[in-house]
């Protein structure tokens, strides 16, 4: 089968690992940062053009399969991948979840988020593209850590940590001490947890923001579950 899998993930990296001995396998990056990690397989950078564009793409690339393993954040792809006429898979590893002492608040957006903060030392690991919904606040002091550098507008009392994971539990938790932060703001991104082990321990106040809704489509959790799932499907 040709599959083409919706990455940028570590888990689209993995799955194409996994299936490019049985499958042809055609990965699809955004292109968002300079030196993406590379899966196994074909490897295509840059957008599709919405929805027609993607049908188009597949139609013309004759794609069986189509994998959505994109960030949990990237809802517009999501959209457009469940439009599809082609058999698809939504792969995103599972969220986050609060242990007993944590102090947590779940939000809807970035914007929430930003809403709930008053004059403190905020952590902000949300993205390059959101610093743009704390530039507002005149208040407070921002540490944001992304690995291409943010654009205008920023908060006027920033600073930017340019730096790729994975992290350590000792690093997160030097870098919280070090810089007195007293909140973070993260999404719900799931997978290595270092910086919220770190914000247990200094008792850091958490803003998590919630997922966008998956569209209804069959699901699995790891690379192991799709290439299972692929194997499942009648031969093309």
């Amino acid at each position: 089968m040709r599959v083409l899998i919706l990455g940028g993930t570590t888990e689209a990296r993995e799955l194409a690992g996994l299936i490019a001995g049985e499958h042809e396998v055609i990965t699809s990056l955004a292109g968002r940062t300079s030196a993406p990690r590379l899966p196994a397989g074909e490897v295509r950078v840059g957008g599709f053009g919405g929805v027609d564009g993607l049908a188009r793409y597949l139609a013309e690339r004759r794609i069986d399969v189509l994998v959505d393993a994109t960030h949990p954040f990237a809802a517009r792809i999501s959209a457009n991948a469940a439009a599809m006429s082609v058999p698809t898979l939504f792969l995103r590893r599972p969220g986050w979840v609060a242990s007993p002492g944590d102090d947590w608040h779940r939000v809807a957006s970035v914007e929430e988020a930003a809403a709930r903060l008053t004059d403190e030392r905020v952590f902000l690991t949300t993205g390059r593209q959101t610093i743009g919904a704390f530039a507002h606040l005149d208040t407070g002091w921002f540490l944001a850590r992304s690995v291409e550098p943010p654009e205008p507008p920023m908060p006027r009392r920033l600073e930017v940590l340019l730096d790729r994971g994975p992290f350590t539990v000792e690093g997160e938790t030097r870098l919280l001490a070090e810089h007195r932060i007293d909140v973070l703001v993260t999404k719900d991104s799931g997978g290595a947890d270092a910086k919220l082990v770190a914000a247990r321990a200094l008792g850091v106040r958490v803003l998590m923001i919630d997922r966008p809704p998956l569209p209804a489509a069959p699901g699995v959790t790891s690379a192991e579950a799709a290439a299972a799932w692929l194997r499942r499907l009648p031969s093309r």
